[in-house]
């Protein structure tokens, strides 16, 4: 089924799974003098403006013999102190319990032939297995699975650690693939040329080393490859900065170079634009500019590269019977002179659009400012459309005949996701969940509009008496900033509950209703609240929502996040003394400006895989690939933007910070752990407490098995425990 993720969207959608994954104490009368409590002024002591005034740039060595005693020190300090708890123990288990329970729902990818491939790990299959069955048997109750990769015994029989990152198959009957193999959990993978009748590799069959090269099929014998296999083909992210056409034989070196980009890019990439019967219809190059800018090209059979009309900021989404569906993130005129907004969804009849690119487009959807489409999917002959209103979701089914639509008949009032689709029929799979309503799977036909229940997630924790409340928090440009609480709702409003706030505030990536067991035994059943921040920066409301905290304007998300605690505080639904921060990735930055700048509104702070260092961003491995959304700290004026909020420069003596969990892995080649690293060096150079603790694998998700994930959260809760319900400010 042809599908378009760019990195953009790809990185989005990892980050909102991560965040489903991963999961204050002043009195009202107090809150006023909070308020105007903001310890947000410029750095002034010069602490690592340049590079020569940072005495932590050692701690940016991945792997050295200096960096891996500091590493080890402070592992056994943060293990000792977490893992002797009495509690660490019985939240490990109960972490593990869940994440291995067999009764989860296992995902669904269609496939041709009636069947459907799985990824699954669990107590035997720590690594996981690639397994199928067919939709009969998906849909009964006791489903019969054959395996067709055991990613346990490849890395026994390899002596390697191998994690599964995916598969690309040659359409359209998938008998060939492309597996992705990673080492530890990084983003940069091997590829290897697999055959899923004969369930091995293929002798003598493709094969690349490892890199963050990007490999797609044109047919059985041609691979279109995005190549970043050498410094001199990477962009300064560290992404693919030419594009091959590589024949069965030839090596990389000897594939000719169709397309070259420039260093500056962010990557270049490409693919093969198919129909639902795995026709290649065009091949198309996009110079991806910055994170969320590109040009795109058409690669045609002579050869030559010719230029696309498409919005910079979007692009193509899908092709549907004939209609070549696209979106754009910017306010855009078309060729025909026709206007379309931000966030708008339209289509072209393809091959008219394809001989001439001046025709007209029909408009599909035109989002208000509080809905916004979160994911797009076709099958056969449908459109299928994730449409949110004030962070509610509801699915919708579009006819490309007159793009007239129906509402398929789910629950309300709930998160919404659509899963795999079918290329031969118009069948698809979409998910149902809530902070307090178990995932449901419905298999549902949009030719028909019927959707019925294949699967449904048991209760993982003990929801009674617990409710889900949306309020909304007044940030301090009087934006108005919703925001979920999940709690007991006989929880005294007396400022005495342990809260745990979540966010993540960043690269468009939307915090939906989910439901999460870990969340929910963890931390919930005990006694906790579970806040989640809906701020600018993110895709609840579309692309505006995100633009409006992109650069110079990011310091908006992080006050969107100090107002959602304010208001906690103001509420009495928490106090300082019992408030907690959460967050990873961008969502770590998020964090470390809320200790820098708002220290007394909070008693704990989770710091996961974070950005830290604003002002070296840029230099650390895909770093530079976020120039679009922060800015570049290599001009003086957006390197000022950034200065005004970089944790790192900002980390203070006097600042009344609570011990903060900061927590990294050796092997995240996308946030450098040197962020980790340098943030913890900081903050105990200056007097503060601070446990820190480093995965030697696990990559960006900080867990490469089950297990790792497991031991993530105990630690988490732990120090939750700790910090929120033992009411102990000194801990």
């Amino acid at each position: 089924m042809f599908r378009i993720l760019s990195r953009a969207a790809a990185y989005r959608t990892a980050a909102a799974t991560a965040a489903l994954l991963l999961g204050a104490g002043l009195p009202a009368a107090a809150s006023a003098q909070a308020a105007s409590t903001n310890i947000s002024a410029a750095p002034t002591s010069g602490f690592a403006m340049t590079d020569a005034t940072d005495p932590y740039l050692w701690l940016e060595d991945i792997d050295s013999p200096r960096v891996n005693e500091w590493v080890a020190e402070h592992n056994a300090k943060s293990l000792g102190t977490l893992q002797s708890d009495p509690r660490y123990e019985g939240l490990y288990n109960q972490a593990l319990n869940i994440l291995q329970s067999r009764d989860r729902i296992p995902s669904a990818g269609l496939t041709r032939g009636g069947k459907i491939d799985n990824f699954w790990q669990d107590a035997e299959h720590v690594r996981g297995i690639w397994r199928r069955t067919t939709i009969e048997s998906y849909n009964s109750e006791n489903p019969v699975w054959e395996t067709i990769l055991d990613i346990d015994a490849l890395s026994a029989a390899e002596g390697a650690n191998w994690v599964y990152k995916g598969s690309t198959c040659l359409p359209p009957e998938g008998r060939y693939c492309l597996i992705s193999l990673s080492d530890g959990g990084k983003d940069a993978t091997v590829e290897r040329e697999f055959d899923t009748v004969e369930r091995k590799f293929v002798e003598g069959g493709f094969s690349f080393p490892e890199s963050k090269s990007g490999i797609s099929w044109i047919d059985r014998d041609t691979l279109l490859v995005s190549d970043a296999f050498t410094d001199a083909n990477q962009t300064t992210s560290g992404y693919s900065r030419v594009v091959r056409v590589l024949k069965r034989g030839q090596t990389v070196e000897q594939a000719p170079i169709v397309y070259e980009g420039q260093r500056d890019d962010m990557s270049i990439s490409a693919y093969v634009l198919r129909d639902a019967d795995g026709n290649a219809k065009a091949t198309f190059i996009n110079r991806a500019t910055d994170f969320y800018s590109r040009e795109t090209f058409e690669l045609k059979a002579d050869g030559s590269v010719v230029p696309v009309p498409l919005p910079a900021k979007g692009g193509i989404t899908a092709l549907v019977a004939g209609k070549l569906v696209v979106s754009t993130d910017e306010d855009w005129t078309a060729p025909s002179g026709q206007s379309f907004k931000t966030g708008d969804v339209f289509a072209y009849d393809f091959e008219a659009w394809k001989a001439d690119k001046s025709v007209q487009a029909q408009l599909i959807i035109s989002p208000n400012e509080r809905e916004a489409v979160e994911s797009i999917r076709a099958t056969r002959n449908k459109l299928v459309v994730a449409l949110y209103e004030n962070v509610r979701g509801s699915v919708y089914v579009y006819d490309p005949a007159d793009w007239s639509r129906t509402r398929l008949d789910l629950p309300q009032n709930v998160t919404v996701g659509i899963g795999s689709t079918s290329d031969e029929d118009d069948r698809f799979f979409t998910s149902v969940s809530g902070y307090l309503t178990p995932s449901t799977l419905y298999f549902a036909d949009a030719a028909t509009g019927q959707a019925a229940v294949s699967k449904s997630l048991p209760a993982k924790f003990d929801a009674t008496g617990m409710i889900v409340e949306q309020h909304q928090a007044t940030s301090k440009d009087g934006t108005l900033i919703p925001y979920f609480v999940v709690r007991k709702e006989d929880a005294p409003l007396d400022g005495s509950n342990p809260t745990l706030l979540y966010g993540y505030g960043g690269f468009q990536s939307s915090l939906l209703p989910s439901y999460s067991g870990t969340i929910g035994k963890l931390w919930l059943e005990r006694g906790g609240i579970y806040v989640i921040a809906n701020t600018r920066g993110g895709g609840e409301f579309g692309p505006r929502w995100h633009q409006a905290a992109l650069q110079q304007n990011r310091q908006r998300a992080h006050e969107d996040f100090q107002a959602v605690a304010q208001d906690l505080i103001t509420r009495q639904i928490t106090s300082q003394p019992h408030l907690g921060i959460m967050g990873g990735s961008q969502g770590g930055l998020f964090m470390g400006a809320m200790l820098t700048q708002r220290p007394d509104l909070i008693n704990a702070a989770i710091i996961q895989v974070p950005l830290f260092d604003m002002l070296r961003f840029h230099k650390l491995l895909a770093g530079a690939s976020w120039r679009g959304e922060y800015g570049d700290p290599d001009i003086a004026e957006q390197r000022a933007w950034i200065a005004e909020y970089s944790p790192y420069q900002r980390l203070s003596a006097d600042a009344p910070y609570p011990e903060v969990f900061i927590h990294t892995s050796t092997k995240d080649d996308r946030v450098h752990p040197g962020h980790a690293r340098k943030a913890a060096a900081r903050l105990e150079e200056l007097g503060h407490e601070v446990l820190f603790y480093e995965n030697t694998d696990g990559g960006h998700a900080a867990g490469a098995n089950l297990r790792e994930t497991a031991r993530r959260q105990a630690l988490e809760y732990t120090y939750l425990t700790r910090r929120l319900m033992d009411n102990a400010q000194d801990k």
